[in-house]
């Protein structure tokens, strides 16, 4: 089951590079027509400081795509811990689910982005990573040596 367990986390990898490229499609044109460009942006300028100058529905993909590689990176942890030492059918499962909800959050707060709604989607994948985590805490901390579940 390690290869199933990981394909959740390899879909999330190249998803979050979906969303790379839609915010560098979306965001570049738009910098251009409003600062022109990247010829002209100051030393040292950051991504945070287009809040406000560019359209919001511009930087939501921004928000998106930083949002992908924070908590994301504890499910990578937990998915790697799980499919080393035993995953199954379940925590399979758990995984997809997680990265299912995460990419139609992504697609939510980029498009349409009511708050109420993307913390119900961000809720409900942080409970799937929070039983992903528990079972890594039980497969290290409860597995006997040299046994694989």
């Amino acid at each position: 089951m390690q290869a199933q367990m990981l394909a959740p986390a390899a879909v999330l990898v190249a998803w979050t590079l979906v969303m790379l490229v839609w915010l560098g499609a979306v965001r570049l044109p738009a910098l251009s027509k409003v600062t022109g460009g990247l010829k002209n942006a100051k030393p040292g300028g950051r991504g945070q400081n287009l809040e406000g100058v560019l359209d919001d529905r511009i930087n939501w993909k921004a928000h998106n795509y930083a949002h992908l590689v924070e908590q994301p990176t504890l499910f990578y942890a937990v998915s790697v811990i799980v499919a080393l030492l035993g995953a199954g059918p379940t925590d399979v499962l758990l995984a997809w689910v997680y990265v299912a909800i995460r990419i139609v959050h992504s697609i939510w707060q980029a498009t349409v982005n009511v708050v109420s709604v993307r913390f119900t989607l961000f809720l409900l994948s942080t409970i799937a990573l929070v039983v992903l985590a528990i079972r890594a805490l039980a497969l290290t901390l409860f597995a006997n040596p040299g046994v694989v579940s």
